[in-house]
């Protein structure tokens, strides 16, 4: 621990090139978090890797106006010969063996204490797509989750009327944290003037004041990865976590990271990914909302590749299935878990027929999974956690189920970019606005995880919602099922009927920024060209 704390010390002394380091933002007792020597670790992270960021972030650019240009995505001929070698990642630690359920949520003290408390294998605490990264947000999860780790961390309702504590440490699931993507920045700490990275503000916290604790503990840290889109963001990651091992003491390859393939242009390189991260990585999880985000929007100026209504976007889709087989044929193959995707659905309370019918499609779901060989899944809920268990109790009695090679998977590139069939109805169109109205102003709010319709919403299924309304909106020609135009009348006339429709949500949560969401949603339809991110502008509208 001394030379851990040395460490600290050496970073707090190298002083600023340009100024310093500025926190924009005061929230009571933030110092306890903040400290002088935690900030000078997240500056040493900012002015070693924000250059590259940023020009990976330019890349990402880059390529999306080849894909506007009429490129299509497909396998990298520069690496074929890395796809094509024997190698394998490092072992996996005996923490993360067995991950058959995981369950994801906000950070909040509450969320915590459920979700480690669940019965659950994982608990992947998200400061990314579940959580409204307000400032206040940021630090009551950081906090939450340092309690956590020490293990004194207590919640008291507000009525009094209950007061949840956590298990026994061995009784708890798995910690793992997933920090916000390198598209997102953190406004309220600059370095040398310029903003930090999110990323390395969220996962730089955590470790500074928690990898210790965690590593002596034998649980990692462990990390959720989002968003990346290439081999080249992959590498970042790694030498990022070698400093942050590097400056804390660690060893090396304490750290393990699980990444989230939510982007269409990393399915194109799982096998790259896994190589650039193979003495960290511990496996690949299908961000299928996410994913099906990518999809229309790498796909948005390719009218052949306009998608139908979400609803009928489901993993059944061959698109969808070639992408979910192949991340298990490619996990495998190296030594790593290919993890399930998202069950959102949430209890249906007074109709039982209605909740057997949700609690069906989850069963078929998971069951779809564990056939196909994936090791794990998600959850949204605790109560769905059981009905998971259960079905891969069943169907995998090992901790994962690696020795399923999947030989029989071959997955050229058309499979992957072939748009699915479908329709657009009535509902579709109007839900899409309602999904996203709502979402967006629970976001502006401070909710980042919102029931809507007995789905759990987070910002990648809002973004599904707000990408598709535009596809549909810039392709000339299109119509609903029952013969309408999808024109800017029809969006006008479901967004004049929402404040009607949603009268009594307006006293909820959020209901003060209805105005402000379909304003929103309204201004991002009619652009020109198509958001990158629902999140990037509506940031700068909270605290």
């Amino acid at each position: 621990m001394s030379a851990v704390i040395a460490q600290r010390q050496d970073l707090s002394s190298q002083p600023g090139p340009d100024g310093g380091i500025e926190v924009l933002a005061r929230l009571p007792g933030q110092e306890q978090l903040l400290t002088p020597a935690a900030l000078a670790f997240l500056a040493d992270l900012h002015r070693r890797f924000e250059p590259a960021r940023q020009a990976r972030l330019a890349a990402r650019r880059e390529r999306q106006a080849r894909f506007d240009a009429g490129e299509l995505p497909d396998f990298r001929a520069d690496t074929a010969p890395l796809r094509n070698g024997a190698w394998r990642v490092a072992p996996l630690p005996a923490a993360l063996l067995d991950r058959r359920v995981e369950i994801t949520g906000p950070v909040d003290p509450k969320m915590v204490i459920n979700a480690l408390n669940s019965g659950a294998k994982v608990f992947m605490a998200d400061f990314e797509d579940s959580t409204s990264p307000t400032w206040n947000n940021l630090l009551t999860g950081q906090r939450a989750l340092k309690k956590a780790v020490a293990g004194t961390l207590d919640w008291m309702a507000p009525d009094g009327a209950k007061h949840y504590t956590l298990k026994p440490f061995e009784q708890q699931a798995v910690l793992m944290v997933r920090p916000r993507g390198w598209h997102l920045d953190e406004k309220h700490l600059r370095v040398d003037g310029a903003p930090i990275s999110a990323s390395l503000f969220d996962l730089g916290v955590f470790a500074f004041h928690n990898a210790v604790a965690l590593a002596a503990k034998d649980r990692g840290p462990y990390f959720y990865l989002p968003k990346l889109q290439s081999m080249e963001e992959a590498q970042l990651w790694n030498e990022v976590i070698d400093r942050v091992e590097q400056a804390l003491g660690l060893s090396p390859g304490q750290i393990k990271v699980t990444v989230l393939i939510e982007t269409l242009p990393a399915v194109f390189e799982m096998d790259e990914i896994l190589h650039a991260l193979r003495t960290r990585i511990a496996g690949l999880n299908c961000g299928r909302w996410d994913y099906v985000f990518s999809y229309i929007k790498t796909f948005r100026a390719h009218r052949d590749k306009v998608l139908p209504e979400r609803g009928q976007v489901t993993m059944l889709q061959p698109f969808l299935r070639a992408y979910s087989e192949l991340l298990i044929q490619t996990c495998h193959k190296r030594g790593a878990h290919a993890m399930g995707g998202m069950a959102a659905q949430i209890p249906i309370s007074g109709d039982e027929a209605a909740n057997e019918a949700a609690l069906a499609k989850v069963r078929a779901d998971k069951l779809r999974e564990v056939t196909a060989g994936h090791d794990g899944t998600w959850v949204a809920h605790p109560a769905l956690i059981p009905l998971a268990m259960r079905i891969f109790d069943e169907r995998m009695p090992g901790p994962h189920q690696q020795h399923v090679s999947r030989d029989d998977v071959l997955v050229i590139r058309d499979d992957l970019i072939k748009p699915s069939l479908g329709t657009i109805t009535r509902a579709g169109f109007e839900g899409n606005v309602e999904v996203c109205v709502r979402y967006l102003a629970a976001w502006l709010d401070g909710n980042g995880c919102v029931p809507i319709h007995w789905l759990m919403e987070d910002a990648a299924t809002a973004e599904i919602a707000r990408t598709q309304l535009w596809q549909w909106l810039h392709s000339p020609g299109l119509h609903l099922d029952d013969g309408t135009p999808v024109d800017y009348a029809l969006l006008e006339r479901a967004l004049i009927g929402l404040p009607s429709k949603l009268a009594e949500r307006m006293k909820l949560p959020g209901g003060d920024r209805l105005g402000e969401a379909i304003a929103m949603l309204d201004q991002l339809t009619h652009a020109d060209t198509l958001e990158e991110f629902l999140t990037l502008p509506a940031y700068q509208r909270i605290d």
